[in-house]
């Protein structure tokens, strides 16, 4: 276990009520992280997404920093985007 993931858990432990919603948030934080990754990874900006997708750079920020209640369809165009594909698992 990593000394990151060891203290997720110690935390989770001692502050069971603090932690309730970490899972849920964490992903949502990792999904954010991802898309930001796949973006930089093409060489597009936020302005240049948004243009592909006809959104606003406002909604591809909002994407990358609050990842939460994104349409699958939405993740797909934004995947093709930036010349990824998308994957969906349930674990």
């Amino acid at each position: 276990m990593s000394d990151v993931t060891q203290f997720i858990h110690d935390c989770k432990q001692r502050h069971p009520d603090e932690f309730k919603n970490f899972d849920k948030e964490y992903e949502t934080f990792k999904l954010g992280v991802l898309l930001k990754q796949a973006r930089s990874e093409a060489g597009l900006t936020q302005e240049e997404v948004a243009r592909r997708l006809k959104t606003t750079k406002s909604a591809i920020s909002r994407m990358e920093n609050h990842a939460n209640d994104i349409r699958l369809s939405t993740l797909e165009k934004f995947a093709t985007a930036v010349g990824r594909q998308l994957s969906v698992a349930l674990k």
